[in-house]
């Protein structure tokens, strides 16, 4: 199965936070500019790429000078204001030492529930990708709390990543996060844990073995990751989660290297 990733034309990139700041608070300007060097080449090959990234507020407390995560939702929203700019900042520049435009597009929980705000999203990544211009998406901290301390069903860059997977129909999501893959139990702990190299289904046997965040810059832990694995097996399209330490991980997925979790369903796997 893992050699038809090769195939995928469509790709979601989906990076955590824990990928793009350094446990001190720091961000990681080594990964970033690997991660811009990798989707370039993506985009070069004649892929359609779209970038998930997480990491607002992580940015903003490094600018800020914070070591704790703010408690309050305007404090929030005020640091991930200052933290999505200057993101985007560090992004544009780095994308265009590769000559690679790039786009900025924040969401909010309406392109769900309200159809009209669904196309109108659906039509403009299209447009983008038409263009060859990578969409950077982020949900709209300043003014949506869901992906803060209210998480709700829809409230963090793993649904989201899925969510936009699902409306423009990608053919994959890649999920990079600070983890090798779903384990069984939580590795750092646990000695005897499983990585699992394929899921077919999320039951609740999967559900139970997961566990709760890690990192005080952001918000999705496996729980979440695996809700969005259900969302885009529910599509019968394929997800692999991977560590994301090294961005270039990327080209190894889709040479068919067994590399982290590959979320798809038996249906798809026998007719590959």
């Amino acid at each position: 199965m893992r050699q038809s990733l090769e195939q995928a034309q469509r790709i979601v990139i989906k990076i955590g936070t824990s990928s793009l700041i350094y446990p001190n608070g720091n961000i990681n300007l080594a990964g970033i500019d690997q991660l811009a060097f990798v989707l370039t080449d993506l985009a070069n090959r004649g892929k359609e790429v779209l970038l998930v990234s997480s990491g607002a507020i992580g940015v903003g407390m490094n600018k800020l000078g914070l070591k704790t995560r703010p408690v309050s939702i305007p404090e929030q929203q005020a640091v991930a204001a200052v933290g999505q700019a200057e993101l985007m900042n560090i992004y544009n520049h780095r994308f265009l030492t590769y000559s690679q435009i790039t786009a900025q597009v924040l969401l909010t929980r309406d392109i769900v529930e309200f159809p009209e705000s669904r196309r109108n999203v659906t039509n403009t990544l299209n447009q983008l990708l038409v263009k060859k211009i990578i969409p950077v998406i982020n949900e709209n901290d300043t003014v949506s709390v869901e992906e803060m301390d209210h998480q709700t069903k829809f409230g963090d860059n793993d649904q989201l990543s899925a969510i936009v997977a699902q409306i423009i129909q990608a053919d994959l999501l890649i999920m990079l996060s600070d983890i090798d893959g779903f384990y069984s139990g939580n590795p750092a702990v646990d000695q005897q844990a499983i990585l699992y190299h394929t899921v077919h289904e999320i039951t609740p046997e999967i559900m139970e073995q997961a566990g709760d965040k890690g990192s005080q810059f952001g918000t999705g832990g496996m729980v979440s990751k695996l809700a969005a694995a259900k969302r885009i097996l529910a599509q019968n399209s394929l997800m692999v989660l991977a560590n994301g330490e090294k961005p270039q991980v990327i080209f190894d997925i889709l040479a068919g290297e067994e590399i982290g979790t590959l979320f798809c369903t038996k249906e798809k796997l026998e007719r590959s």
